[in-house]
């Protein structure tokens, strides 16, 4: 249980908090104290180690029960995971002897260290990376465009590529060890575990870069916390940023509107206008583009697992109104309820609090998907044409009532486009009841929204969509 422990603290240093090795020590001393037998416990006797600002709680919190849930990222090392995909002790004894003849292999030409990573824990690749020097490989990075090239820069450090050729080669020792059939599927399952790991230095690399780049680190972390794990004081700082996104948006159409005013140099039209005059003097013939200003439809589900993303994006709609024509916006969970006279008679935190409150639609039921996107294409469905964006914001989960993904379809192919902004990473898709991978496909692009960085990516490419 002590490694799944060091595990986690590694867990706490990717999202943010900074442990100390002697922070490490009384965490196993806390742990030795209070016993594994409850989970609360073990809980506020680790966070009281490890927080050290009351407003980082709900964040240690939400980081536990993440790392700590069924589909968490407390996933053990390699042989656990086997172990639990049905391998038998004995052909995880055969596999163990083959990955540590390859490793003895390639200890001379120093890539054993990513073996150990691959058959490790989520904290075994950490250190694997510290002592891969990946500080001195990623300095030269100012970029989230350069994020593919150094990690695969990374990767070749740790010895990646080694592995991968090793893998290859086991392939085959394990079908005859085996036979055919259980060789392959094992070989399949470590393939798996290899990709695994491509996409966690992805993922580090990612993260290095966020630390760096940036004017105001404290601000810049909060862009980047979770929306379920932001505190009142965080929340209305990434409140303020949301509007001053919308400012700027604001800004950066006023100046397009004056340069469309004006037009641009018509070359033909100036050419005949010269052969009057002889050039003399030279009058540039200027055509004005003829721009409809397209409309904003979005459609929020406001139930409790989306309910601060929902809110981020209302606000934000609220306040970049005259980039559209028209901006209509509804909300459900298991009714649907047009808000537009709503957020048009009331300021937007008073409109807010009142669907918070439950009085727009009822707040008592779970989402039903399926139910919603009926209702909206019966009564509004006629509304939505060529000058329509159209957005959704929704974590897909159906509650196990039907997805009705084919009407996603329909209003996609009647738009201007057709976003998804979806709050769960592309990892959750699928689980449970998620219908995320159907709405998906039928949408014209999904766009994950989990943090106020994120959200302000996904509200530029809705403004993006109108052109």
């Amino acid at each position: 249980m002590l490694l799944s422990i060091d595990e986690f603290l590694w867990a706490l240093r990717r999202d943010g908090f900074a442990v100390s090795t002697a922070q490490a020590i009384d965490v196993a001393r806390a742990c030795d104290l209070v016993g594994f037998g409850d989970r609360g416990t073990l809980r506020d006797a680790i966070g009281a180690v490890v927080v050290e600002r009351a407003a980082d709680l709900r964040r240690y919190r939400a980081c536990f029960d993440r790392f700590f849930s069924p589909g968490g990222a407390h996933v053990g090392d390699l042989w656990g995971r086997l172990r639990e995909r049905g391998f038998s002790d004995g052909e995880l004894s055969a596999l163990r002897d083959l990955l540590s003849a390859a490793a003895e292999r390639s200890g001379a030409s120093g890539d054993a260290i990513a073996f150990q990573a691959l058959t490790g824990t989520a904290g075994e690749l950490d250190r694997a990376l510290q002592a891969a020097g990946i500080a001195r490989v990623l300095a030269p990075m100012t970029s989230s465009l350069q994020v593919g090239f150094f990690a695969q820069r990374v990767m070749d450090q740790l010895g990646v590529p080694a592995v991968a050729s090793a893998l290859r080669r086991i392939r085959s020792a394990l079908e005859e060890a085996l036979g055919e059939e259980r060789g392959r599927s094992l070989a399949e399952a470590l393939a798996a575990e290899l990709e695994r790991m491509r996409h966690r230095v992805r993922e580090r690399v990612t993260l290095s870069l966020r630390r760096v780049e940036g004017e105001e680190p404290a601000a810049q972390g909060r862009m980047d916390v979770p929306f379920a794990s932001l505190g009142e004081g965080e929340m209305e700082e990434v409140r303020r940023a949301v509007k001053e996104l919308s400012v700027r948006l604001r800004g950066a159409e006023r100046l397009r509107r004056r340069r469309a005013r004006r037009g641009r140099i018509d070359p033909h039209r100036t050419l005949r206008r010269s052969l009057q005059t002889g050039g003399v003097p030279f009058q540039p013939a200027r055509r004005a583009r003829r721009r409809d200003k397209p409309r904003l439809m979005i459609l929020c589900d406001v139930s409790d697992s989306v309910r601060v993303a929902a809110r981020f994006m209302l606000e934000f709609v609220c306040a970049a109104q005259e980039l559209f024509d028209r901006t209509r916006s509804f909300v459900f969970v298991s009714e649907l309820a047009e808000t537009t006279e709503l957020f048009e008679a009331l300021p937007a935190s008073s409109a807010l609090e009142r669907i918070q409150r439950g009085e727009v639609v009822s707040r008592a039921h779970n989402s039903n998907y399926g139910r919603a996107l009926l209702a909206f294409e019966e009564r509004h469905g006629r509304d939505v044409d060529r000058r329509v964006t159209l957005v959704i914001l929704g974590d897909g989960r159906t509650n196990y009532f039907a997805d009705e993904a084919e009407i996603v379809r329909r209003l996609r192919d009647r738009a201007r486009a057709l976003l998804w902004l979806c709050p769960e990473g592309p990892g959750a898709w699928g689980t449970g009841d998620s219908a995320m991978p159907r709405y998906a496909a039928a949408a014209t692009k999904v766009l994950v929204a989990r943090t106020a960085r994120e959200l302000e990516s996904a509200a530029r490419e809705v403004v993006a969509r109108r052109a």
